[in-house]
């Protein structure tokens, strides 16, 4: 226990006025981290927030949350807590983790707190690390968690991270800390639980300290992660721009910073739920920059799709869209924020604006979304041409031509596709007309 006080005291080197967010679930080890500042609290003048998370699906865990409330009560520590009522459809571990790292941030901003401390253990690493190995991660989730993170505004500590589980359990017993003992850690249905019953006490056999080459070796990788970021570093900015990958410059690189720097986007856009990425979703990107379609993409966890749209892959949260079909009066507001209005005069002639004779086609007009089979009679080749065809020639986004307003008269012919092309019964700025519209 010795090596937590000094790493407390002499690396992390808390001090007088330092403000501590901890997160607690009333187990034994988040019990222990608290004791322990308990204990530097009587040699420096800290403040302690207990920041507990019911996450509402055992029936104990309200008698839990009272008694981690009566606890802190009793020992001058400010107690916080959430109720997480709902959840969604996703991994029930990483949506409760997202939750509760979320509901940690808030009150730390709160409290304007200096550090963050979980009580994450030696075993916790040995088991983390072996499960991304076994899953495929990326190297930052090979390392399974670092010790000290610099979050910015605050660090995230986990001092408890040089003990066994074991080491934990015998301080309580002597020190005579209360926890609660949670049933389903225990239960192997869960994939950690079956690592820490069978595979855990296996390498304790070969050796006993086997924590501490796992921390090693987790340090070491942090290491490699460090001097690779600074290589990333130097050519994101070209490689990675306005939330795209360029693909042009990716395959410019040498492969094996090709394959980190996809490995750092998605480290960027999941942070730290690295279990939701592995070596499918990377080799998956892989096949999207290489495909010689000029358009495509692939879903990715947590809502969010890798889309190519020539030159450029963008990770975006997939929307649902919705197809529409509006009447043209005055003004038409679109779901994409844009307008199609009627106006009465107009200097331009490009494919924002369209005119048109009123007595050649069939009123009123609408504006909808395209429809498959769709095709537009055009001037030049005096026939039709596919829509489909169309926006690929502009090279329109995928994404976006689902989405894409598409002017047609009541006859179902259409008229106009705004911003791209018009059709064989626009007419020019010298030719008779009675109607303009603009694309705004």
């Amino acid at each position: 226990m010795n090596n937590v006080y000094n790493f407390l005291l002499k690396e992390i080197k808390i001090k007088n006025g330092d403000i501590i967010v901890v997160g607690s679930s009333g187990g034994p080890d988040s019990m222990c981290l608290m004791n322990v500042l308990m204990d530097i609290r009587k040699k420096v003048n800290i403040k302690i927030i207990c920041a507990h998370v019911n996450h509402n699906v055992r029936k104990e865990s309200y008698k839990e949350a009272e008694f981690i409330k009566e606890y802190c009560v009793n020992n001058d520590i400010l107690f916080e807590d959430m109720v997480i009522e709902k959840y969604g459809d996703d991994n029930f571990h990483s949506e409760a983790r997202r939750i509760r790292y979320s509901f940690f941030e808030e009150l730390v901003k709160n409290y304007e707190a200096n550090y963050l401390m979980t009580a994450h253990h030696g075993d916790d690493l040995v088991e983390t690390v072996l499960m991304r190995i076994a899953r495929g991660s990326t190297i930052k989730g090979y390392s399974g968690f670092s010790k000290v993170i610099d979050k910015g505004f605050y660090t995230l500590v986990r001092p408890l991270i040089y003990l066994t589980k074991d080491e934990i359990v015998e301080y309580n017993k002597t020190n005579g800390v209360p926890y609660a003992t949670d049933k389903s850690n225990k239960s192997g249905k869960y994939t950690r639980n079956r690592y820490r019953k069978e595979i855990l006490p296996f390498l304790k056999k070969e050796d006993k300290n086997i924590h501490k080459k796992f921390l090693k070796f987790s340090e070491n990788l942090d290491e490699y992660e460090k001097f690779i970021n600074k290589e990333i570093k130097k050519v994101i900015n070209r490689v990675y721009k306005d939330n795209a990958i360029r693909i042009d410059e990716y395959l410019l690189l040498e492969p094996v910073l090709q394959n980190k720097i996809l490995y750092y986007i998605m480290e960027n856009i999941y942070q730290d739920d690295l279990f939701s990425i592995n070596d499918t979703h990377i080799n998956l990107l892989k096949k999207l920059i290489n495909t010689k379609r000029a358009n495509s993409c692939i879903n990715l966890p947590h809502g969010k799709s890798a889309i190519k749209s020539y030159n450029n892959i963008s990770i975006e949260e997939i929307k649902d869209i919705t197809s529409y079909e509006i009447e043209l009066n005055d003004e038409v507001k679109l779901p994409s924020g844009r307008k199609i209005k009627f106006v009465d005069t107009q200097d331009s002639n490009n494919n924002d604006v369209c005119r048109l004779l009123k007595s050649e086609i069939a009123y009123p007009l609408y504006v909808r979304t395209r429809r498959l089979g769709d095709k537009m009679l055009l001037k030049k080749i005096d026939g039709y041409k596919k829509v489909k065809d169309i926006f690929i020639d502009s090279k329109i986004p995928l994404r976006d031509r689902e989405s894409w307003p598409i002017v047609v008269d009541s006859s179902g012919r259409i008229i106009w596709i705004p911003g791209i092309k018009k059709s064989k019964f626009t007419k020019q700025k010298s030719d008779i007309y009675d109607i303009i519209l603009r694309y705004e």
